[in-house]
């Protein structure tokens, strides 16, 4: 039976910090929209209301009943969700006097009740609310207060539900790990249980089942989740997975021998399609970064689909979707507004009539690591920067050429193995080069030159929702830039892209 902690999500930003808090305690939770309350079984330890944009004080806010929650299995409500339950049960939620965002104390603190032991008097919380409950219900006992905020917590009595209106999965509050311990161990009871080791074993037992002796054909990418996801289904199931790692003509320098040999070294199935000159061809002609995406995209399809066709009796199609993907395609909010197409191309088409198995829908992407290694997989591949499926393809501006790509396979390659012996590597959350639509006037030699401007571009982040620019040492961009225009052919200027992430994105197309 796998433990889990339900959190029920009302649009809130920090609802998968929550879930992140919870899985860092070793225990599994998962995500789950408010209208979409899944039925609470044995397996179901207890319950997390979310935050929301939403005031409980609006004609559209959410107000799910929560009667199948309360006494029948531990129940907390994080600042919309406190307030949700105080407004149901005849409480009082109004706009705040004051404002009540960001950091604030604890200058009350029950340390007798249950959820706060150990939680200390003046301690630092997290606010970020615009309402605040006013006027609490008969049987609401206040167990945490602030300066401005009387209820910043509180129990229902002879019950096991709590509020709080401040966010315990925020870093700002310093003891909120403490209180999510107290929630999900001390209350619920939750064993701790869920590790990478027992993952591992769960989902491979659970891959036979599924899949039984029907064949897996999967594309792979040199990337974290798609090899995670890859070495669990040839655990599973042997030499039934058929891997096809397609060369676009896109990706790093001896990137395609690299990954191919190394993906042979751990004994899967694989297969290798250069597929270079089918991707060229579609890519003539084109400048606009949609345009370049979708051909891309559409090409790999085609590839891939001709290579799966090669094999006989294939039922399944294996991918290294991870639980963000799986949230966002469920959110409250729906999907996010497109601001460019994904950069993982390789979608299923309709003609593929094959059922689809990801071993990883369940898994952060530090969980996908943390697996990874439990397999023994490479720290090579592991600690490896995210790559876009695209690959060079997006870090062309304009038109893409063979000549093009050579230019910046060089510079790239010039700068990856410049942060790898420099040791700033796994300090860098991605890195690039961009080759510029751009020509400056350079002088080499006595000679003037007409050539090629690069960007280097290298940026910090957990998730890539936000990144903020990498403070390079000026003696390492100095030597990088130096290098490249003295080795790369082409190329006589490097500048170094200083924006973060909003308002820029990470990759420039």
């Amino acid at each position: 039976m796998q433990e889990t902690i339900i959190i029920l999500d009302f649009g809130s930003q920090y609802t998968q910090l929550i879930a992140r808090r919870v899985r860092e305690l070793s225990i599994y939770c998962e995500i789950h929209p408010y209208y979409k309350m899944p039925e609470i079984t044995d397996e179901v330890k207890g319950v997390i209301l979310s935050g929301s944009p939403f005031s409980v004080r609006d004609n559209q806010a959410p107000n799910p009943d929560l009667g199948m929650i309360r006494n029948h299995v531990p129940l907390l409500g994080i600042c919309y969700g406190a307030q949700l339950m105080a407004h149901s049960t005849g409480g009082e939620v109004m706009p705040s006097n004051s404002r009540e965002y960001g950091r604030a104390n604890l200058d009350f603190v029950d340390s007798s009740n249950m959820l706060l032991k150990g939680v200390t008097n003046g301690s630092q919380v997290w606010m970020s609310h615009g309402d605040t409950i006013r006027k609490k219900p008969d049987n609401f006992k206040i167990i945490a207060s602030t300066s401005d905020v009387e209820i910043a917590g509180f129990q229902i009595e002879g019950e096991e539900t709590w509020g709080i209106q401040f966010h315990p999965e925020v870093y700002h509050s310093t003891e909120g790990s403490t209180l999510l311990h107290n929630f999900v161990v001390e209350v619920c009871g939750c064993s701790q249980s869920w590790t990478p080791a027992s993952f591992i074993e769960a989902t491979v037992n659970e891959l036979k089942a599924q899949i039984g002796n029907d064949k897996v054909v999967m594309g792979l990418s040199g990337g974290v989740d798609s090899t995670v996801a890859a070495i669990l289904l040839h655990k599973a199931i042997g030499p039934n997975l058929h891997c096809i790692f397609v060369n676009n003509g896109l990706l790093r320098k001896d990137e395609y021998n690299q990954v191919l040999e190394s993906y042979q070294n751990m004994g899967l199935n694989i297969k290798g399609v250069d597929a270079t000159d089918e991707f060229l061809n579609a890519l003539k002609g084109k400048t606009d970064p949609e345009l370049k995406r979708k051909a891309i995209g559409k090409t790999f399809i085609e590839v891939f689909d001709h290579q799966a066709h090669l094999i006989t009796d294939v039922s399944w199609l294996g991918q290294g979707t991870i639980y963000p993907d799986v949230i966002e395609s469920v959110s409250v909010n729906g999907p996010s507004a497109t601001i460019k197409s994904h950069h993982n191309v390789g979608g299923l088409p309709d003609f593929m009539k094959l059922k689809v198995i990801e071993p990883l829908k369940s898994l952060f992407k530090d969980e996908v690591r943390k697996v990874g290694f439990s397999l023994g997989i490479s720290e090579k591949i592991l600690n490896r920067h995210p790559f876009p499926g695209p690959g060079l393809g997006i870090r062309i501006l304009g038109e893409i050429t063979r000549e093009k790509i050579a230019i910046l396979q060089e510079a790239d390659s010039i700068f990856i193995e410049g942060l790898k012996s420099a040791g700033l590597y796994e300090q860098v959350w991605q890195a690039a080069v961009i080759l510029l639509p751009v020509k400056s006037v350079g002088v080499m030699g006595d000679e003037r030159t007409y050539d090629n401007v690069i960007a280097l571009r290298a940026v910090g982040s957990t998730d890539g929702m936000t990144a903020d620019w990498s403070h390079l040492p000026y003696q390492f961009l100095a030597k990088v830039s130096n290098d490249i225009i003295n080795k790369v052919k082409g190329v006589n200027r490097v500048v170094y892209d200083i924006s973060s992430k909003p308002p820029a994105t990470i990759e420039w197309e």
